[in-house]
């Protein structure tokens, strides 16, 4: 039976136009998932200071109120702390709250105020600022938007220490700056903060206040705001403000009715690497070993193989002006990820809605690439997808008497100082990136949706002399089957 809490908010989310909710970027917590995210939180007792930063109609809070309630906290005392800017869910959001409000243990503050702007001026340190309120305890689905770079929002972050794109970030740096030692925060937000540049600030700043204690993903992108039509890939994270790191608890569901749950514990190391100057943050899914942490024969680094990867450097909207739809005179090959497939390299492509060639002129000449042989990984596919890495070789070959190459920010490419690789080498590479193996090694690890140059960075390779003994086998048969390609793996030798 529904609650009238989780009614109200089905019917809200009905109601509600869609402009609205991309304005405040909000989309209000189902009951079940707001229960579960409740339910991470450790037994606590004392008195519970909790922040509910973008409350909505405050599911999330009823839901720490209903496990406190329920005899699953022991606090004497719980104050909420409720921020919430939509003036037609105000109503709501303190009739929610009042529920509790019955046994002289409780009080709670609905503040119609901005939260960063409020909590930037209570974390400043100057005599006219309000004292810093420390919570014990915070509970977080915050909007998702982006932020402009000079908006009074960043601006005000900035002063605090704070550098991030996006509210949700900001709320969560925010609440971890406003938690006491030993404060937990659970938080439901987009996974892309894992991995990227982007987010790299936000990333430092969160693990060098707190520790991760649990992630849980859902394993459907469509199932955690479904009512809302959100295809946003989420995470659950519970951190603790000052905690020192230990094992992180990771657990998936494929939807919010956790029927499936499954959690596993690992340690930090397989979160964050140790030599991963980005700090991205991996979920691992399964805690066996499979065939490439496995084999003593792939251990090489990139380093040590004497190559790089890098993404490719040319940003279309950037370069306009010197795209052309089809190749002609004074021009070079740009290519997309859309030039190959399974069969090989498909260029020029007539009707494609992106351009197949670049000018090679004085604006262009740095951001291109002398011809040759290179294994290209497109960097994004959908979570659906069957494979999540595809290499590919670009043989030289495919687009006559060039000299330079194009290649598109959503490719990554395996290259030689800039230059191009042995053909075989090349060939070598592709074969052991399209393994079945290496595939699940990376799904498991990375299971966000990119496939960034940092992780093809990190991982490990058999040894260059291995590889191109395999980019020769691989050049004598011609087309290879999945079997094949996976059979490459016990061949290889230390």
């Amino acid at each position: 039976m529904l609650s009238g809490v989780e009614h109200k908010r089905l019917l809200l989310s009905k109601g509600t136009e869609a402009t609205k909710k991309s304005l405040f970027g909000q989309f209000l917590t189902p009951e079940r998932t707001a229960a579960f995210m409740a339910g991470l939180f450790p037994d606590s007792e004392g008195e519970c200071r909790l922040l509910d930063a973008g409350a909505g109609i405050g599911s999330l809070s009823a839901a720490f109120l209903d496990r406190w309630r329920g005899g699953g906290f022991r606090f004497s005392r719980v104050v909420v702390d409720a921020f919430e800017l939509d003036p037609a869910l105000i109503e709501h959001l303190a009739h929610t709250l009042n529920r509790y409000n019955h046994s002289g243990d409780f009080a709670s503050h609905i503040r119609q105020e901005d939260f960063i702007l409020a909590a930037v001026e209570s974390l400043e340190d100057n005599l006219f600022s309000p004292p810093i309120v420390r919570y014990s305890h915070a509970i977080l689905n915050p909007p998702y938007k982006k932020i402009n770079s000079n908006s009074a929002h960043r601006l005000a972050l900035r002063r605090v220490g704070i550098e991030t794109v996006n509210l949700y970030s900001a709320f969560v740096a925010l609440a971890v700056a406003q938690a006491m030692r030993g404060g937990q925060i659970v938080a439901i937000i987009p996974r892309s903060f894992c991995n990227g540049p982007y987010y790299r600030p936000f990333r430092d700043f969160i693990l060098e206040r707190g520790a991760i204690r649990h992630m849980h993903l859902f394993e459907s992108r469509s199932k955690a705001f479904k009512d809302d039509e959100v295809l946003q890939e989420n995470i659950i994270i519970r951190l603790e403000r000052s905690g020192q790191q230990g094992p992180v608890k990771v657990s998936t569901s494929t939807d919010d009715t956790f029927a499936d749950l499954v959690t596993h514990e690992y340690p930090f190391d397989q979160i964050v690497f140790p030599d991963d100057p980005e700090r991205f943050i991996h979920v691992p899914t399964s805690p066996e070993k499979n065939a490439i942490e496995l084999s003593p024969a792939i251990r090489c680094t990139m380093a040590e193989l004497g190559i790089k990867v890098s993404t490719g450097p040319v940003v279309d909207f950037r370069l306009k002006e010197h795209l052309r739809d089809m190749p002609g005179e004074g021009t070079v090959p740009l290519l997309y990820p859309g030039h190959f497939s399974s069969d090989g390299t498909t260029w020029p492509i007539e009707g494609m809605k992106k351009p197949n060639a670049i000018e090679l002129n004085a604006d262009t000449q740095k951001w291109l690439y002398p011809s040759g042989f290179y294994c290209v990984v497109r960097r994004f596919s959908s979570k659906e997808e069957k494979r999540r890495i595809v290499a590919n070789v670009v043989e030289p070959s495919a687009f006559g008497n060039v000299a330079m190459l194009g290649f598109e920010n959503h490719l990554n490419l395996f290259h030689e100082n800039k230059g191009g690789l042995p053909e075989a080498l090349a060939h070598g590479l592709a074969v052991f990136l399209n393994t079945t193996a290496v595939d699940e090694n990376f799904r498991r690890f990375n299971g966000h949706t990119q496939v960034n140059a940092t992780d093809l960075r990190l991982m490990k390779y058999p040894r260059r002399e291995a590889l191109i003994e395999l980019g020769e086998w691989a050049m004598q048969q011609g087309a290879l089957t999945q079997d094949q390609i996976d059979a490459t793996l016990g061949t290889l030798t230390e």
